[in-house]
């Protein structure tokens, strides 16, 4: 079965680290991504149209019931958590997890809750924990866990966090990443063609 979702999580040096991934994504890149990266409640849209100008991607803030489609970049809006159901995003203002809303965790949790193994999750750079126990719940569902090299990180708190908390996480550079999402999606695509002929 193909992967149906790559989650994305970040906070401090986020858009550093985001630019530098999306970029090496190609505009056929056919698993929809939904990031959370942490900011504050009353920011604005900017984020979406800076990563927009890096990708061939469409990327978007993510609007309650948006579907995944193949193809876009959903950004996590500021002050909602993001709810991955079968097909589209929800948006909730329960209460703040870990401090953060939007929650990296609560994203994380809920596509693994609904995709299973066809869940990846990828943490980022970021100054707390969040995170971590959203990517071990995608890992115990069957899912795949990449974490951004701490080394390589402009704050290593986050990705050390996940690291520590899924051992068996791909560690890799930042400049690694896209080519791994872009293997792993392909693997997964031409297995699931072998596995229908």
């Amino acid at each position: 079965m193909a992967y149906s979702i790559v989650g994305i999580g970040t906070s401090w040096g986020g858009l550093a680290a985001l630019t530098k991934l999306l970029s090496g994504l190609p505009g056929d890149f056919s698993v929809p991504v939904v990031v959370v990266q942490h900011r504050s409640s009353d920011s604005d849209r900017l984020l979406a149209d800076l990563l927009q100008d890096t990708t061939d991607l469409t990327v978007s803030e993510v609007e309650d019931k948006d579907p995944l489609t193949p193809g876009t970049v959903l950004i996590a809006p500021a002050n909602y958590h993001v709810l991955v159901d079968d097909g589209f995003l929800s948006l909730t203002l329960e209460e703040p997890v870990r401090f953060s809303r939007p929650s990296i965790d609560v994203m994380f949790s809920s596509a693994a809750d609904m995709y299973g193994s066809a869940t990846i999750g990828v943490v980022l750079t970021g100054a707390n924990e969040d995170g971590a126990r959203g990517l071990s719940d995608i890992v115990k569902r069957g899912g795949r866990a990449l974490v951004q090299d701490p080394r390589t990180a402009e704050i290593a708190v986050m990705p050390s966090a996940a690291v520590k908390a899924v051992p068996s996480a791909e560690v890799l550079p930042l400049e690694a990443m896209a080519p791994r999402l872009v293997q792993l999606s392909r693997e997964r695509a031409k297995a699931g063609v072998r596995q229908t002929v």
